[in-house]
């Protein structure tokens, strides 16, 4: 009897693919750059903000880069079934966690800063699976609002480092410095629109070292700090003490907790639909309880609490890399950034404008990305016109006026003063009321089910 030929072994999924070690490094320090200044802003605002001096806030930022890298690795490369999304995503600390954290500080101290960030990761660890299943309320109606506002509420932050954030400072909105950023642009257009394969995919990078080279006899460069940083360092476990655990500081951090899960799984789902593999309830659940790891590591090693990161969301759509193992060499060099302060200071270095550029494309990038998700929603017969109108009026509300929620009570400010979180908010509740609730204008069947909503019939 002869024997049937055995079929030949299915291809990897381009998430899983393992590209050469030269593109891998390249594409993951791409990705490390876009994302660096985002991420040590964090640390920079706090620091000066809760008044604690130099040496304190540089250990604050090799903290913040060590978790960063440890959460990106596990949210790349994943933990059994335990933990990580298994997606091209970098991980970086959230903005959303800065205000309650210096409130905290004034009131308590640093040790109920960490020790309230260490009780909001085990909480996050505990309703990752239940907060995962709301995934199949977030179809393309929600997300793509959610994406588009992402999108476009980081616009702001890139014309912020390219002007300046100072209006009367002398040199705000330099032309040289408008420039500048509008070369880096054109370059990126102009390596995306005449080559292929490889050096398409690395328009960014190669905008930021082009720019950075030109920005060197315009004065706009300071490599001095360089020389000035340690080759090897990292904050000690607990370096403001003992933990502390006042109530109040506890509740303020787990809302912040869920907050940053609402803004995780909009950018993970952004990634899925990119890269063309469906979320399940279970994938959501190990991404979202890595974000609550970063917890635990940021008040243990005196970091900060990680969100999936929206700038590299943009560098995903732009490349078209989905190879999930780009995103861990990323996170293996923030790693090696965080227990090396002197590459570290190399990176941070980067002309503002320079970086500003880059993230300009990026962000606007997202913000197509949530259009095009938007264009498989169902308007006709519907008010899904509606819905995604609201949720972007109410989700940008607090870029183009900051000080709106000034009056309201502090947990307010949290939620509302969130351009992402304000923004998901309104579109599940809407989406809940027209499309998931009978009555006048509901319909269950307003729009197509999404692939990610499908993935979620699959196991935990």
């Amino acid at each position: 009897m002869s024997q049937t030929p055995s079929s030949p072994a299915p291809a990897r999924h381009p998430v899983d693919q393992v590209l050469p070690p030269g593109r891998l490094g390249i594409l993951g320090l791409q990705h490390v750059l876009v994302m660096y200044t985002g991420c040590v802003t964090v640390p920079l605002v706090f620091g000066s903000a809760a008044k604690l001096d130099t040496s304190t806030i540089g250990l604050l930022i090799n903290a913040d880069l060590l978790v960063a890298g440890l959460i990106t690795l596990i949210q790349a490369l994943g933990i059994g079934k335990l933990l990580g999304v298994r997606l091209p995503v970098v991980a970086g600390a959230t903005f959303t966690a800065v205000t309650p954290m210096i409130l905290i500080a004034g009131e308590y101290g640093m040790q109920a800063v960490y020790g309230s960030m260490i009780a909001a990761g085990v909480f996050g660890l505990l309703v990752a699976v239940p907060f995962s299943r709301a995934v199949r309320f977030f179809p393309p109606l929600v997300s793509g609002s959610v994406i588009t506002v992402i999108g476009l509420s980081l616009i702001g932050v890139a014309a912020g480092l390219i002007a300046g954030l100072d209006p009367t400072a002398k040199d705000y909105a330099a032309p040289s410095h408008l420039a500048l950023a509008g070369g880096i642009i054109l370059l990126i257009i102009v390596v995306s629109r005449f080559t292929r394969g490889f050096f398409a995919q690395i328009g960014v990078l190669l905008g930021l070292v082009a720019g950075t080279l030109v920005a060197v006899p315009m004065g706009l460069t300071d490599f001095s700090s360089v020389g000035q940083a340690d080759w090897l360092g990292v904050s000690s476990p607990f370096h403001f003490g003992a933990p502390q655990f006042p109530v109040a500081a506890v509740i303020s951090m787990c809302v912040v907790m869920l907050v940053t899960f609402t803004e995780s799984t909009a950018d993970m789902l952004a990634v899925g639909e990119m890269t063309d593999r469906p979320l399940s309830k279970g994938d959501v659940a190990r991404g979202l309880a890595a974000d609550g790891v970063s917890g635990i590591l940021g008040g243990i090693m005196n970091g900060f609490l990680d969100t999936v990161f929206a700038q590299n969301v943009g560098l995903v759509g732009m490349t078209k890399v989905r190879s999930r193992y780009v995103a861990a060499v990323a996170g293996g060099i923030l790693l090696l950034l965080g227990l090396v302060p002197k590459l570290g200071e190399i990176v941070a270095s980067l002309p503002e404008p320079v970086i500003g550029a880059a993230g300009l494309v990026m962000f606007a990038t997202v913000t197509a990305v949530g259009i095009k998700t938007l264009r498989t929603v169902e308007f006709e017969g519907t008010n899904n016109l509606l819905v995604v109108a609201v949720s972007i009026g109410i989700g940008m509300l607090p870029v183009v006026a900051p000080s709106i929620y000034h009056a309201f009570p502090t947990w307010f400010q949290i939620i509302g003063g969130s351009a992402i979180t304000s923004a998901t908010l309104a579109a599940f509740l809407l989406n809940l009321l027209f499309n998931h609730t009978g009555g006048r204008g509901g319909s269950a069947t307003a729009e197509p089910v999404s692939a990610a909503e499908v993935a979620t019939s699959g196991p935990t």
